[in-house]
């Protein structure tokens, strides 16, 4: 069955060689060049990122066909983290939560999150994500609301919800979309969001795609709210598209987000884990996106 994310979010809603020895006067100056050489490597960047993770929505197509197969395939490219959806085989993929998270132990990976349906079973999946370590269940999407009464009974809900994660030993989070970005009855959707619910129950997953595709400025949103954005998105928008263009992600690095700067200023306000999404591959497959994603954020250097 092909997944894709009207469904899913309708449902939620609410990746020895030889010795060469040379005379000594070939040597002469080989000291220096050494020095110059190891100095030169010292200075030269090292990647900003030790770990990153993958959204597995990103795969949709292809996971429930081959569920470990894929998850191999993201832990060769250099994946050490993931992030779920609640797909047509289960928050799980077809296996117990012990069975799955055994199988992430064998790859060397760390289930970290998951979105979920929130109205369905919610104690359940807690239990369930807690007994295995994981650090968060997240709310993906509500869609624009009447009112901000409405955003605000959310934000209650979300509340209660995160008491239920607490209870079981992780987080729970609300990740955002453009709408967010909004203004309703003069205030801000996300500032809605931020302000109506307890630091110290819910947290926030910022897909900075979504933030930029909303006309928002991501850096002033981790600055306005540090420590409250544990969970990022990163993706890409297309270079050159008119504004408002929405599903235009593209491979990490070939498009117009500043990332180098965005993930050194979520870094310094707070920011844990950084999620690769991807929902478009133009002259690609998820695949092959999901491993140039990987190459990427591997190489990143904060500015």
């Amino acid at each position: 069955m092909k997944y894709n994310r009207r469904n899913f979010i309708q449902t939620a809603g609410l990746i020895t060689g030889g010795t060469i020895i040379l005379p000594q006067w070939a040597c002469k100056n080989s000291g220096s060049q050494s020095d110059e050489n190891a100095e030169s490597e010292d200075a030269a960047p090292q990647p900003s990122l030790s770990e990153f993770g993958i959204q597995l929505y990103t795969l949709r197509d292809d996971i429930p066909k081959d569920p470990k197969g894929i998850l191999q395939q993201l832990a060769s490219f250099g994946y050490k983290q993931v992030e779920g959806y609640e797909g047509p085989l289960g928050l799980f993929w077809g296996m117990t939560n012990t069975e799955f998270k055994q199988y992430m132990d064998q790859l060397g990976m760390n289930f970290v999150s998951s979105h979920c349906d929130i109205n369905t079973d919610f104690e359940t999946k807690a239990a369930q994500a807690g007994e295995i370590g994981m650090k968060y269940l997240i709310c993906p999407y509500l869609g624009p609301q009447k009112s901000l009464d409405d955003f605000k009974k959310f934000a209650e809900k979300f509340n209660e919800l995160g008491a239920i994660c607490k209870k079981n030993g992780l987080r729970f989070a609300y990740h955002n979309h453009d709408y967010s970005f909004k203004e309703q009855d003069g205030e801000m959707i996300q500032d809605v969001m931020m302000n109506n619910t307890d630091p110290d129950l819910v947290d926030f997953e910022m897909d900075i795609y979504w933030v930029v595709t909303g006309g928002a400025d991501p850096v002033a949103y981790l600055d306005k709210y540090p420590n409250r954005w544990r969970l990022c998105h990163v993706k890409d928008r297309m270079k050159g598209v008119p504004a408002e263009e929405r599903e235009v992600s593209c491979d990490l690095g070939t498009g117009s987000i500043d990332y180098p700067a965005i993930l050194k200023a979520a870094s310094e306000k707070g920011m844990q884990y950084y999620i690769v999404e991807q929902e478009r591959y133009d002259n690609s497959t998820p695949l092959q996106s999901a491993k140039a994603d990987a190459a990427y954020l591997k190489t990143l250097v904060f500015s």
